[in-house]
Formats: structure tokens, sequence, C-alpha cells
């Protein structure tokens, strides 16, 4: 039997929101409910039950909620949560207006800017004024190419508050990744800002926008925040588009101090997000003001135990549907922290960030916390991290061993959860659970009101068996459609269509005698020699605790009627990969896994591809080994890794 990492106190349990939930559903509903898993398997049975218990618990703002909670909860495709309803998004996330404070925004380069609710309120309530000089309606597209600063979640609560519809993309996506996806969905008005700055370089966005807004003829306005100047000289975009840059100052109502929210429809659309784009051009997918408000409250209320007095961060770009959910946290009325720059502009920039705010809740990746482990940094030596209650990790499986790493040399009285769920429902499958014990190398739980299960190739459940991750019933954050897609054929076809009626999400793990779960990698990219099914998460995690190994990507390659194993290394600067370093790599996999694990060849290359979002990806590499043309490589952060791939003697033998 395995042994926690951590173990939360009954003092501590009983401090919790999640806790004090259990309680009130017992009451409620005249239940028995004593631990998580009782209450999840009652969230999934009773699912209309469970939500309605959300709305009333997180105090969800409506003008009108009506009688009916969900219509066809019996089809996935097809089930309408609270059809009666009339409520807004921007509403619920500004419902606090006093002098505590909303948000803190940290530039790598120093900068800081903090703004109470009310101050938040009143810039929200200046943008709505401006916008409304536009004719902005529900529906309308507004998009933001724009860094992590505070004058994009005020352009997104400006959106929201007219029930138009919020779109944005991270600066660092190249034009045609953002042609690719705001050409799509033709937005009124584009928000940017005059520039950023990323690993001590400012970087221009003009240039950029300029291209943009000139193939993008939607476009009627282009509201430039000042970032990198005092005032951003605006003639590069008046070449370009004449009479449409202007000024954010230029741009707001100053007279403008009470924001009438637009009453909108649950299912009325709130985000337009976009699937990866590594494979063609990026799917837009919708999801709703209500079903996002209801699951991120959920999520924070429950799963991440967020109150008032906690400052929440996750490290994130406008790009990523991370940034979505962590300005969610407003809802609740805590503080949230915005950072923008490299995580690595100094080796502890994050940490040190962490300590000076007072950081209770630090999300990021685990590619992070890999990165932080091989530079030899331990918090726990150099930063008083006393504030600090949970760490969250998601973008690629956590390691056992980084699982070590925290509990060793970043904290050891922490919350560490590992969570997943992604782009596709603005929100997570399994992720943390404050009232459980964290166990190395599992994500704590399934989410409440989610079905989830785990299902062979012929759509069986297979208990503690590695297989398909699926939900089987419907939940509120469900894409409300894809965009442009008549019909939904492309929205079934991307999660329907493998089994009838149930979500197919595309992971590739397995859940734990604890209820927890695991994830083995995605499943498109899941190798397969001799006919064995082997998660890439299952090699990463033997080769990157490898000193000389920063980082790998394992593909399948086609050989003689099978699948053999080829791994690809990025070394510690100056080494190079030799005989030995070889044989150790294919022992610590030999000795940890299967001989079928063990990589046919090992190869060292310069760089790994990686999405803006920096995940690496394994398709294209896979694509690119078999002499298959990559579609779309604006969707990563640096194309140009691709070329390290191509045409290597090693893969020829």
């Amino acid at each position: 039997m395995l042994q926690p990492l951590w173990q939360p106190s009954q003092s501590r349990i009983e401090k919790t929101n999640l806790w004090r939930f259990i309680q009130s559903v017992n009451a409620t509903h005249h239940l028995n409910i004593t631990n998580y898993h009782k209450l999840h398997q009652w969230s999934i049975d009773h699912s209309d039950l469970f939500w309605d218990h959300i709305w009333q618990q997180c105090d969800i703002k409506s003008s009108h909620k009506g009688g009916v909670i969900v219509e066809n909860n019996n089809k996935m495709q097809g089930a309408k949560w609270y059809p009666e309803a009339k409520l807004n998004f921007a509403e619920n996330l500004l419902k606090y207006r006093d002098d505590s404070c909303a948000l803190i925004f940290c530039g790598e380069n120093g900068a800081r800017e903090e703004i109470s609710y009310g101050e938040l309120y009143q810039r929200v309530a200046a943008l709505v004024g401006g916008l409304k000089k536009y004719d902005i309606k529900p529906g309308d597209r507004i998009a933001g190419f724009m860094p992590n600063v505070i004058d994009a979640t005020v352009a997104m609560l400006a959106t929201a508050s007219l029930g138009a519809v919020w779109s944005s993309c991270s600066p660092d996506f190249g034009i045609n990744g953002v042609l690719d996806r705001f050409g799509q969905i033709e937005p009124r008005i584009l928000f940017t800002t005059d520039g950023y700055y990323y690993n001590g370089k400012t970087l221009n966005s003009l240039d950029k926008v300029a291209g943009i807004a000139a193939l993008v003829p939607s476009i009627e306005a282009i509201v430039v925040c000042d970032h990198v100047t005092q005032s951003a000289d605006l003639n590069l975009l008046d070449e370009a588009v004449p009479n449409k840059a202007i000024h954010l100052k230029d741009f707001i109502d100053t007279h403008a101090t009470q924001i009438e929210f637009v009453a909108c429809g649950f299912d009325d659309p709130l985000y337009i997000m976009y699937s990866s784009g590594t494979t063609g051009v990026p799917k837009c997918i919708v999801h709703g003001i209500g079903g996002t408000l209801l699951q991120h409250n959920k999520e924070h209320l429950l799963h991440t135990d967020v109150t008032p007095d906690d400052v929440l961060f996750y490290y994130t770009t406008c790009g990523w549907m991370m940034w979505n959910w962590l300005v969610s946290g407003l809802s609740l009325g805590c503080t949230v922290v915005l950072y923008d720059g490299s995580p690595f502009k100094t080796p502890a920039i994050l940490m040190d960030m962490a300590e000076r705010e007072k950081v209770s809740i630090f999300g990021t990746s685990a590619k992070y916390i890999a990165a932080i482990e091989k530079a030899g940094i331990k918090p726990s030596q150099s930063h008083d991290l006393t504030h600090l209650k949970t760490i969250l990790s998601t973008g690629s499986p956590l390691s056992h061993e980084s699982f070590d790493y925290v509990y060793r040399d970043v904290k050891a009285d922490v919350l560490l959860a590992s969570i997943s769920g992604g782009t596709d429902i603005v929100s997570c499958f399994a992720l943390g659970c404050p009232i459980l014990p964290v166990y190395r190398g599992e994500l704590q739980c399934r989410g409440l009101g989610m079905a989830v299960n785990i299902f062979d190739e012929d759509g069986q459940a297979v208990g503690q068996t590695k297989g398909e991750l699926v939900c089987t019933a419907p939940f509120p954050s469900m894409p409300i459609y894809f965009w442009q897609d008549k019909g939904g054929q492309k929205y079934h076809d991307a999660y329907f269509a493998q089994f009838d009626n149930v979500w197919a999400h595309g992971d590739y793990g397995e859940i734990t005698q604890h209820g927890g779960v695991i994830i083995h990698g995605r499943s498109d990219a899941v190798l397969n020699p001799g006919g064995v099914r082997i998660g890439t998460a299952e090699i990463y995690r033997q080769v990157e605790v490898i000193e000389e190994v920063l980082e790998s990507i394992v593909i399948g390659q086609n050989w003689h009627d099978d699948v053999r194993v080829i791994l690809f290394v990025v070394l510690r600067e100056g080494l190079v990969l030799d005989d030995t370093l070889t044989k150790t790599i294919k022992q610590q996999v030999r000795a940890n896994t299967t001989p079928r694990h063990v990589p046919a060849k090992v190869i060292q290359v310069k760089a790994i591809p990686r999405t803006t979002s920096g995940k690496i990806v394994e398709l294209a590499v896979r694509k690119v080994i078999h002499g298959e043309v990559v579609k779309n490589k604006d969707a990563l952060a640096n194309p140009e890794a691709l070329a390290f791939f191509i045409n290597l003697p090693e893969l020829l033998s």
C-alpha cells in the first residue's frame, strides 16, 4: 500500500470550503455523506441537485434563474443547463466593489501595479462606455492580442458586461497563427499593447498588429494600451489601417461610472478558445457564460479552497485557458496575481514573487517544476513561503520525482495538486482536493459533477487499468458549439466519434486504488511497439531524472511492419551524447519499466518544438521523421526546432 506524501490534518480539513459544502449538502438533502468519494458519487448520480447546490453556495448573481436545472440530461451533445436563466458573467466577477485588493500585476522587469475591487469596477465601467460608442451588442466578438496585464482582464470584463464574446492570443503568436484564429471569428474591436517584455528583451507588438488588422477587415478599432512606452506611436498602424488605431485613454468614457450588465442566457457565448492547431487550422471552441462561471466557481471554491483571504497566482499567458480560469477567481473575492514575462528571467523570479506577494495558491506547469529542480533551486532553504498552502501543476503529467522534489525542497506542508483538463472544457476532469491525501504521481481525484472513467478500446470501463479517459454524462462547461459548425459535426467528431454518447478526451490514463488518476500521455501520442500501448509520460519520467538530460521527446517510428521507440534528448550545455550516456538512459528505462519501453534509438537534438502554451508536440515530430508535412507551424512557439528532426541518418538503420 502506497503511503501518502502529504495528509491534511483534521483541523485543516474542517476549515475547508469543501467540508462545509458536505455539511450543507447533508443538511439540505438529508444525507450522510462522510468523505469525498461518496460526495463525488452523489454529484454524478444526482448531477442536477449537485450543480444547483453549487449555484446556491457560490451566490451566483442572476436576474432570473428559472425552475429547470437541466434538459436532455441523457444526451451528451444536446443537454441544456438552466434553459430559463438570465445572468451576466462580468457581474459575478465584479460583485465585490470594496477597497480590498483585486489584481496585482508583476512584470519580469520589476514593474508592479495593484488595484482594488472598487477601482477594477470603475476601470471596467469606463471601458464599457467606450465600447458602447461602437454599439457593441451581445454576440459581437472582441479580441485581445495582449500580454497578461491588468488591461487584458479589464477588457475581457468590459466585453462580458455587454454580453459580447471575448477571445485572446498572447503576443508571442506569429501573424499567421493569429489570423488562423481571429480571421475565423471576425472581431469588431482588437485590444493590444504597444509591446511586451520577455527574457530581458523589449518586443514591439504594433508591427504584428498592423499586419493582422490589414487582413481582418471586420476590425473597426484597434485599442492600444501603453505598456512598454508612455504613449505609443500609432503611425505604423495609421499607415496600415487608417483611422482605426486609438489610445486606450482616448477610447474610454471617463464619465461612465456605473455598469448596466446585459442579462444573457446561460448558454450564450462568453469565450472563443482554440485547439492547438498543430494538425491543421485551429478549431474555434465556444464556451458559454453560465457553464464557465459555474464550473470555475466549483473548482475554485471546493477543489482549490479559494477564500477572500487568498492570493491566487497561475503562470499563464492570455492565449492559454489557465488565464480564463485564473481571472474567474475574482468571483470569490480573492486577490489574483498576474505575471507577464519569462518564468526564468532570473532562476527564482517566480518564487521571489510568491514570497513578496504572499501567494497562498501557486499555479505553474510540470515543466517549470522539473526545470527549477534541474537548476538546483531549493525554495525551502532560500524563500519564506509561510503563506503558501497549495501548489497547482498542469500542462503535462507531473512526474513522481517532481512530487518528491516539491515536498523535499519547496515546502513539506503544502497541497500539491496536479490537475488535468483542457481548453475543450475550460476546466478540469481530474484535479486537487483539500480533504484528501496526496500520493506520488497521482492527481488526487475526479472532479465533482464529472462522470470520469477509463474505457478500453471496446468502450468498457476497466477499473485500475490503463485506457481512454472519458466522461459519460453531461456537465455545464462542455462547449456550447464550435464556430462555423452548423449541425455540430466537427463537435461530434472531436469528442463523440470514438464512443457513442460518451466524451473521449484524448488522454491515456488510469484510475488508482485511492480513486486518484494517473495521466500517461495523450492517446494520439501513445507508443505501440509490438502491439503494446505505452504512454509517453512513462518514458519521460525515467529519462528526465538523469542529470545530463534537460528535456526529451519520444515518438514511435514505423519500422519493418512494427513501431520502434525513438527518444530525442536535449542535454546540458556543452555535453555530447555518447555510448556511455546512451547506455545509462536505456538502462534507466529498462530497470524501471519494461523492455518494450526501451528506446531503439537515442538521438541528441538542440531543442524540442513546443506550442505557444509550452506543450511539446509529439505528433509534429512524428510527422517530420516520416517525411510528412507539418501544417500550421505558426501554432508553435519555436517552429525552427522542427528542422533538427529532418532527414536524420540515425533513423535509416
